[in-house]
């Protein structure tokens, strides 16, 4: 039988709306993944090493890397083949020409260079070591085709052992003589003289919410807020604010360059935080950040069995 006029008239409104929808629909969908910024992830090598023997190499963590399909590598300056306190050599150049080659060889990428200075100490001759060790390991990270340095504000070293600061959350008494003002003068002057250099090789300079001036979110912004330069800004640390991190993070995405992850499977080395991915991934995603975020596994666990179990859940919150 032939359809009537009215049937045949509702079946094409119908299927010219679907036509129209459809494509409505595809749209909708594309501009819902435009709004999600496209992050990179990474492993920071100090997952695999937490500053005890034996020490994993840097060309061990890109190939762990690699066969994870993570795609960057985080190099922490300590774990390298490199004397901390001597000036490049042509022997040390040689080593790093090598590390750049091993990471191209694997299809990974070196995203960040951890280092440790610090900008906090009345003595004049102390700081000057520590900004040249700064513009030294610049250099390193432009040789690796690194964008980004990773740099501490540096602390009071009141309380001498790591452990016992932890113990204290992080909170060690101002050095005798001297004030908090004191040291943020002294932390924001030695930055300002890295800017040139960091200009110079196109290494954007990102300081950490960690332990010392900018444990808090109010003296991390004190010193960034300070500088107003396009080669400095925010390492955000996941893991280093210890009490309502959320609203923390919240007030410092909007500067973070780098984004430095923390989990901790089989219970932290000084403390553990339950922190909630999904949530850290909306927090960046609402503040358009588009950069790396690297894993740094802080557990006690094994991390042939961390790392990858951390990596699936990055990516469940992430991508």
């Amino acid at each position: 039988m032939l359809p009537s006029r009215r049937s045949f008239l509702a079946s094409t409104a119908a299927a010219a709306a679907a036509s129209i929808a459809a494509p409505v629909a595809t749209l909708t969908s594309h501009a819902a993944t435009a709004r999600k910024p496209k992050v990179q992830l990474g492993i920071a090598s100090y997952s695999y090493w937490h500053f005890r023997d034996p020490k994993v190499s840097i060309e061990g963590v890109v190939e762990r890397a690699a066969a994870l399909g993570v795609a960057g590598v985080d190099v922490l300056h300590r774990q390298m083949d490199l004397p901390e306190k001597e000036p490049l050599t042509a022997a040390h150049r040689a080593y790093l020409s090598r590390l750049k080659r091993h990471a191209a060889r694997h299809g990974v990428s070196y995203c960040c260079l951890s280092i440790h200075q610090d900008f906090v100490d009345p003595d004049p001759a102390f700081l000057r070591a520590q900004i040249a060790h700064t513009h030294k390991c610049i250099e390193i990270a432009s040789a690796l085709g690194i964008g980004v340095l990773r740099l501490n504000s540096g602390r009071w070293n009141t309380i001498k052992d790591f452990d016992d600061l932890m113990k204290a959350r992080g909170i060690e008494p101002v050095l005798a003589g001297y004030t908090e003002d004191d040291g943020f003068k002294w932390c924001i002057d030695c930055l300002q003289q890295c800017l040139d250099k960091a200009a110079e090789h196109g290494v954007i300079l990102a300081v950490e919410n960690h332990w010392g001036l900018t444990r808090s979110v109010e003296g991390l912004l004190r010193i960034t807020d300070a500088i107003q330069s396009p080669w400095l800004g925010i390492l955000m640390d996941t893991g280093n604010f210890l009490e309502n991190p959320y609203d923390k993070l919240v007030r410092i995405a909007a500067r973070t360059v780098y984004v430095q992850a923390k989990t901790y499977p089989g219970g932290g080395e000084w403390y553990t935080l339950d922190l909630d991915y999904p949530r850290i991934a909306g927090i960046l995603a609402d503040a358009g950040y588009s950069g790396w975020i690297a894993l740094e596994m802080e557990g006690k666990e094994n991390p042939e069995i961390a790392v990858p179990k951390s990596i699936s859940m990055l990516r469940k919150a992430f991508q």
